[in-house]
C-alpha cells in the first residue's frame, strides 16, 4: 500500500501514471504584470490560459507544484451540473437563470474535451459515461429530475432501469439511473499538468515553490508578496482551496475544508470485468461515497470517506477495500495498493464561488463535489470578465459568500456524514439478508444494528486520535449576512468527483 510517488505530488496511482513534467522555478524577483494568479490548480491554470490568450500578462504563484492540490488528486470526473440537485437551483434562483448556470456547466464540460483535443494532451485518456445510480430501491426523484434535466434543461440524458443498470453493475444494492452519455473521465494529474503546458505555451508564466504571503488590495495596482519577490497586478484571482485563508480570511470562513479519499485496488483478474463492465464514471452517492470506476484494464480507483480535518490515509484503506466488496461481493477479499486523501473546499449552498469580490480581486473557489466543468466555467468567466469586461459571471451572484459555521459548522457536517453512512450501511445489511423486501425500503433507514463487522467499519470513519472537540466559546467575527448552518445547510457534502 502506497501514498508515495516519484513526482512529488503524492498522489499514488495518479503520479505514477503521471506523464514527464519539469519543475519550475520559484519567483526571486519583483514582477509588473496584467493579472496575477493565486494557485496553480484547474481553475488557476484555466484563468491564466484564457488571460494569456486574449493577449494580456499573467502570472501564476503556486505554493508547492502544479497539481499537487485537489486538481491532481481527484477521481477526474468531467461532469454536466452541480453539487446542488437541478430542483434545488431552480427553487433558488428561478428556471430560466438555473437554465442559464446549467448551460454554463455543459459549456465547462466541452472546455475540457476541446482542451485536450487541441492541445493533443499526452496521457489524459478520456473515456465516455457517468451513471448516477440510485441505491436500494427504485427512487422516483430519478425520474422527476431526468424530466426536468431533458425537457427544461436541454440535457442528453437517458434513465437506466434497475435491470440495465444490473447489467453493467452487478451490485444487490442498485436499482434505477441517469445516464450522461456525453459526460467523461480523464486522468485528473496529465490534465492538470497538459493545461500548465498550454497556459505556458499562450504566454503565461507560472512560478512554482512561491507562496502568496500576503496582498493589498487597494488600489489601482494590487500588491502581492511573496518569500523573495513582490507582485503588481491591475487584477488578483484567488484560486485556492481553504489554503487562502491567511490571504483572505473572511473568504476561507465561507467554506467547509473536506478531506476525501480515494484507493487503487490490486488487481482484480477476470472477476472484475464479470461485476462491472461499464467503463465510463460511477456514482452512487450524493454524498463523499461512493464515486469510482475501472483503471488499468483490472483494477479499480474507489473514493470514499470524509473527514473536516486532514487524516492519514492509510487508515481508510480497509474501509474503502470493504466498501468495494460490500458494493460488489463476488469481488471477495480486495487489496488496496495505493491510497491518498485530497483536501477541497465546499460552500454550504452547494455552488461553486465565482466572482469580482472587489473592484480588480477575482475568486474561483468552492468546487467540491462538482467534478472538473465548474473550474474551467471559472477560469473562462474570470477571463473574459477581466479581459472583455463580459458579465456573465455574475450568473453565480445569487450564491455569495455565506459563513460555513467555523469549527461547529465542520463538527456538524461530519455528524451528518457519519449518520447517513450509518443509515446505508443498516439498509446494506438489510438487503444482504432480504433482497425482494429491500427493494421496496423507504428512504428512513430501519432503526436495526448493522452485523459486528459493519459496526467495526463504521466505527474505523473516526481516527481514535483525531475526533474533533466542541469548540471553546470565543467571538466570532462574523461577514455581513451570514447564515449560521444547521443540518439542512451541510446536507450534503460530497467528495469532489
Amino acid at each position: 500500500m502506497s501514498e508515495s510517488n516519484p513526482t512529488g505530488h503524492r498522489a499514488g496511482w495518479h503520479a505514477i501514471s503521471a506523464v514527464p513534467a519539469r519543475a519550475r522555478q520559484p519567483l526571486t524577483i519583483d514582477l509588473d504584470v496584467d493579472v496575477c494568479v493565486v494557485g496553480g490548480g484547474l481553475a488557476g491554470l484555466t484563468t491564466a490560459r484564457e488571460v494569456a490568450r486574449r493577449g494580456w500578462s499573467v502570472a501564476v504563484l503556486e505554493a508547492e507544484a502544479v497539481g499537487s492540490g485537489a486538481s491532481g488528486r481527484n477521481c477526474g470526473f468531467v461532469l454536466p451540473g452541480f453539487a446542488e440537485e437541478p430542483a434545488g437551483i431552480v427553487s433558488r434562483v428561478g428556471l430560466q437563470h438555473a437554465k442559464a448556470l446549467w448551460t454554463l456547466s455543459e459549456r465547462g464540460l466541452e472546455y475540457v474535451r476541446r482542451t485536450i483535443r487541441e492541445t493533443r494532451m499526452p496521457g489524459v485518456k478520456p473515456v465516455d459515461g457517468w451513471l448516477n445510480v440510485a441505491k436500494f430501491r427504485d427512487d422516483p426523484k430519478t425520474a422527476r429530475t431526468l424530466d426536468l434535466l431533458r425537457d427544461e434543461f436541454g440535457t442528453q440524458a437517458e434513465l437506466w432501469p434497475g435491470e440495465q443498470v444490473r447489467s453493467v453493475l452487478q451490485s444487490p444494492f442498485y436499482c434505477n439511473a441517469i445516464h450522461f452519455p456525453r459526460a467523461f473521465r480523464v486522468h485528473p494529474l496529465n490534465y492538470t499538468l497538459g493545461l500548465a503546458a498550454a497556459a505556458e505555451a499562450a504566454g503565461a508564466r507560472i512560478f512554482e515553490r512561491t507562496q502568496a504571503l500576503e496582498i493589498d488590495p487597494s488600489g489601482i495596482r494590487k500588491r502581492i508578496r511573496t518569500p523573495s519577490a513582490r507582485v503588481r497586478a491591475a487584477h488578483v484571482v484567488l484560486a485556492g482551496n481553504t489554503g487562502i485563508a491567511s490571504l483572505m480570511p473572511r473568504v476561507a470562513a465561507s467554506l467547509l475544508p473536506i478531506t476525501t479519499y480515494v484507493a487503487i485496488t490490486a488487481p482484480l483478474g477476470p472477476r472484475l470485468a464479470e461485476a462491472v463492465s461499464y467503463r465510463g464514471a460511477v456514482s452512487d452517492s450524493q454524498m463523499a461515497d461512493n464515486h469510482y470506476c475501472v483503471v488499468g484494464d483490472d483494477r479499480m480507483l474507489w473514493s470514499g470517506g470524509m473527514t473536516v480535518w486532514e487524516s492519514d490515509a492509510r487508515r481508510f484503506a480497509r474501509r474503502l477495500a470493504a466498501d468495494v466488496a460490500r458494493t460488489f461481493p463476488q469481488l471477495g477479499h480486495v487489496k488496496i495498493e495505493h491510497i491518498w486523501s485530497g483536501t477541497l473546499s465546499r460552500a454550504l449552498h452547494s455552488m461553486p464561488q465565482i466572482g469580482e469580490l472587489s473592484r480588480g480581486l477575482w475568486l474561483a473557489s468552492g468546487f467540491g463535489g462538482h467534478g472538473f466543468n465548474t473550474t474551467a466555467i471559472a477560469g473562462e468567466l474570470i477571463a473574459r470578465g477581466i479581459v472583455e469586461g463580459d458579465q456573465t459571471w455574475r450568473l453565480f451572484s445569487p450564491y455569495d459568500l455565506v459563513w460555513a459555521g467555523g469549527p461547529a459548522g465542520r463538527i456538524a457536517a461530519q455528524a451528518l456524514y457519519w449518520t447517513r453512512r450509518a443509515g446505508e450501511l443498516v439498509k446494506a445489511h438489510l438487503a444482504r439478508r432480504t433482497p425482494a423486501v429491500a427493494a421496496q425500503q423507504t428512504d428512513a433507514a430501519p432503526a436495526v444494528p448493522p452485523e459486528p463487522a459493519d459496526r467495526e467499519i463504521a466505527a474505523s470513519d473516526t481516527p481514535m486520535t483525531e475526533t474533533p472537540q466542541p469548540p471553546r466559546k470565543q467571538r466570532v467575527r462574523r461577514p455581513k449576512k451570514n447564515v449560521q448552518p444547521g443540518p439542512e445547510a451541510a446536507e450534503e457534502v460530497s467528495a469532489e468527483r
